[in-house]
């Protein structure tokens, strides 16, 4: 016997087939947010890799470190420094990029990662696609020192040496896309000056090849600067920030010798690879912030030179990409690159 449905019944029937399909729908976009929000839940249930992009001993890899042990007491894990120098940084920012997005690699990224895209011909990842911020940490105020041999004791003085003597003062740099190399690079175009600029693999053999007097020249933060210039191994000249540092009260900065374009901070960025849950990357965002904003880390960040700050995530990106802008018409201006 063939069985016939009423109008009602039939009615009522695609109501329910219309929300059992709707249902499936939303299960289906909905099942990812919620194997995040389960996976941030028990996060982290293991050791966390934290890339250093630069190599020990200089101030990313000092500033990394301390970060590293405040969050292995916060998260109750152990966070695991792993160094991984090279081509400004990129080397370490791609390793994490090509990471697993599950929330155990994260990197300490510096302003350096900001010019990487206008400075390099071939990188081998999208700085603002693979990886995704975690928030900002802290900013440290840079100085242009020179080795005490160097005839110029200012801003103006070294310009007009490298005006009567083309191509013989050179700067001692971090690497191709590195913010003290990019400020080299800035000091030439800027003024017109033909100056040697030659790339180490980090600041810290940069100042070193600078105090063996093999360089004339070095953009330095201002706390590694510091213990050289009392010692007599160094001479600032300027600080390359909008107001002098306490710790080098008599140094001018850059816009008081008369120099405003050669301001510039070096900031430093926590991001993890592009596609870690969200959920434990606002974990991860709030956790820095509070260590950063603790006496006992802020006393820590001063002594290396280190400001402390914090960002969210949301608040980050527009910021990048400004400082993106800023930096790629500097570098088409200058017109440098890096292969």
């Amino acid at each position: 016997m063939k069985t016939t449905r009423s109008g009602h019944e039939y009615a009522s029937f695609k109501v329910w087939h219309a929300a059992g399909a709707l249902l499936a729908v939303l299960l289906f976009v909905i099942a990812p947010y919620a194997s995040a929000q389960t996976s941030a839940a028990g996060y982290p249930s293991r050791p966390i890799r934290f890339i250093l992009p630069f190599p020990p001993g200089g101030g990313t890899d000092i500033l990394g470190r301390i970060l590293a042990q405040k969050l292995s007491e916060e998260l109750g894990q152990p966070v695991v420094p792993e160094n991984r120098p090279g081509a400004g940084g990129n080397v370490g920012n791609e390793a994490a990029a090509k990471s697993a997005p599950d929330g155990y690699t994260i990197v300490i990224c510096t302003s350096s990662i900001a010019v990487s895209k206008s400075l390099y011909k071939k990188l081998g990842y999208d700085p603002e696609k693979d990886l995704t911020p975690i928030g900002l940490v802290a900013s440290n105020a840079q100085t242009l020192s020179v080795h005490p041999s160097m005839p110029a004791r200012s801003i103006k003085e070294m310009v007009q040496l490298a005006r009567t003597h083309p191509g013989k003062v050179s700067f001692g740099t971090g690497g191709p896309g590195t913010l003290n190399d990019l400020i080299a690079q800035l000091f030439k175009s800027a003024n017109r000056v033909n100056v040697l600029i030659v790339p180490y693999k980090g600041i810290t053999p940069a100042t070193l090849a600078m105090i063996g007097g093999h360089v004339d020249a070095v953009v330095i933060g201002v706390a590694s600067a510091v213990p050289y210039v009392k010692s007599g191994k160094m001479r600032a000249l300027a600080t390359l920030a909008p107001k002098r540092a306490p710790v080098l009260p008599d140094v001018p900065t850059a816009a008081e010798a008369g120099y405003p374009d050669l301001e510039a901070v070096l900031w430093y960025v926590m991001m993890a690879p592009a596609g870690t849950p969200q959920p434990v990357v606002n974990r991860l965002s709030r956790v820095f912030a509070k260590i950063v904003n603790s006496p006992d880390t802020q006393k820590k960040m001063m002594a290396v030179g280190a400001e402390p700050m914090s960002s969210t995530p949301e608040e980050f990106v527009p910021f990048f990409r400004k400082e993106i802008a800023r930096w790629g018409k500097v570098i088409r201006e200058a017109g440098a690159t890096a292969e």
